[in-house]
């Protein structure tokens, strides 16, 4: 497999859904020089939303949490992927992962249209090592 695999911390919060709320989040944080690496954004219940961020740096989101009153949970830990997109690229990490003993509980992928794609890979925290291993990450 041609990737490049990373373990990363991600930490997430629920907000009550609102117009313009992700955006003034990730406006905030860049205020605040935080660099992220992912982001997602999916319905929680009816009303509400749940963020996932991906920092580069977890230590710097976590500070400013604090100074925005964010209350964060976390971290956790995914694994980010890239590589040359292929047909079966999708297929052939998880795979390794089963192979590995790794239950994914949640992935997401996505391609660039010019032959690269990106994929987050949620395990449980138990698997972290073998994750690792399987992936180089």
């Amino acid at each position: 497999m041609d990737l490049n695999a990373r373990s990363v911390e991600y930490f997430y919060l629920r907000f009550q859904s609102e117009l313009g709320r992700a955006y003034e989040l990730l406006a905030r944080l860049a205020e605040e020089g935080i660099n992220l690496l992912a982001f997602s954004a999916v319905p929680f219940g009816p009303n509400h939303v749940e963020f996932t961020i991906f920092p580069e740096r977890g230590e710097d989101l976590v500070r400013a949490a604090k100074k925005l009153g964010l209350t964060l949970i976390g971290p956790q830990h995914a694994c980010l992927i890239n590589g040359d997109d292929r047909l079966g690229a999708f297929a052939d990490i998880h795979k390794s992962l089963v192979d590995a003993g790794v239950d994914i509980y949640a992935s997401s992928g996505v391609t660039d249209g010019s032959g690269r794609y990106g994929y987050v890979i949620y395990f449980k925290e138990g698997d972290y090592g073998r994750v690792s291993k399987a992936l180089g990450a």
